[in-house]
């Protein structure tokens, strides 16, 4: 008797990208249902989810099981729960300049100092950064499905993996994730303090490494810079499993302005997104087979 064909473990992997990401992100999930349905429901289905960031919210949100018309409501309702750091974009890339020049340095050094830079720098107290997370999430629970959310510990500039096997609850895994230093206070968890998780990676490929086929949604350009390694888009060409990339397009990246941590940029990158999602279908739907 032959031997059955290998099971396929598929990935959704979110990446980050501010309030900006969040919104199209899900726009873009949109747009694909809006073309092709069975190519939305075989994402929204996949056997792991892993959110960094922006998409550590997007995939907590899938997580709940909310349907997607009613997320993208959220991303283009003129009012929401966001509040604004007061921080840009110039100043967060100016304390990762700072942690680049020590001289010899590991990536997990430079972590190392993002991160007392974030613990030392004036910003709103945890709680009141816990209650907006708190808001952007329909429910507060794990979900039994695997969920993959990525933190840095600024003590040691290592990369965590939180999930529901973890000490942290959904809400502040999530918190940590978009804990961006220099704009929101690390968040503690069981003793330890965590920032964003996409301060050292926008994708962290290596948290879906379990998947042979794996879908990544990035709200940047293809050849943006990482400030640590070669990119987003060598690492991605560097898993070994199958991928497809949808990176942010012109039009998705003229939304999200100059500033995507301000809370105005929500609407105009949902609504850019979606667009995207339209176009990107029949590309999604033929990489998974369903074309």
């Amino acid at each position: 008797m032959a031997d059955s064909d290998p099971v396929t473990k598929r990935g959704l992997v979110l990446a980050g990208g501010g309030l900006a990401g969040i919104a199209w992100e899900t726009g873009v999930l949109c747009g694909i249902a809006d073309e092709s349905p069975a190519t939305a429901t075989a994402l929204l289905e996949s056997d792991v989810l892993v959110g960094t960031s922006a998409g550590s919210t997007v995939a907590a949100q899938l997580g709940s099981g909310t349907g997607l018309e009613e997320l993208f409501a959220r991303q283009v309702a003129e009012t929401s729960f966001e509040i604004d750091s007061g921080v840009d974009v110039a100043a967060i890339t100016e304390l990762f300049v700072t942690a680049m020049v020590l001289p010899g340095a590991t990536t997990e050094q430079r972590l190392q100092r993002i991160g007392e830079i974030a613990a030392t720098t004036d910003t709103v107290a945890e709680s009141v950064r816990r209650d907006v997370i708190a808001h952007r999430l329909p429910s507060h629970d794990w979900p039994r499905r695997v969920l993959r959310v990525t933190a840095i510990d600024i003590e040691t500039g290592e990369l965590v993996v939180l999930d529901a096997n973890s000490k942290a609850g959904l809400v502040d895994a999530v918190a940590a994730s978009c804990a961006v230093p220099g704009a929101w206070p690390p968040v503690t968890i069981d003793g330890r303090r965590y920032m964003d998780g996409g301060v050292g990676s926008t994708v962290n490929m290596g948290v879906a490494q379990d998947c042979d086929t794996v879908v990544v949604l990035l709200p940047s350009g293809e050849n943006t810079p990482s400030p640590f390694g070669d990119g987003a888009r060598q690492e991605i060409d560097a898993f070994d499993g199958r991928t497809l990339t949808v990176f942010a397009d012109d039009g998705a990246l003229d939304a999200f302005g100059p500033n995507p941590l301000d809370p105005a940029c929500r609407i105009p990158s949902a609504r850019a997104g979606r667009a995207q999602g339209r176009r990107e279908a029949a590309r999604v739907a033929a990489f998974l087979g369903l074309s």
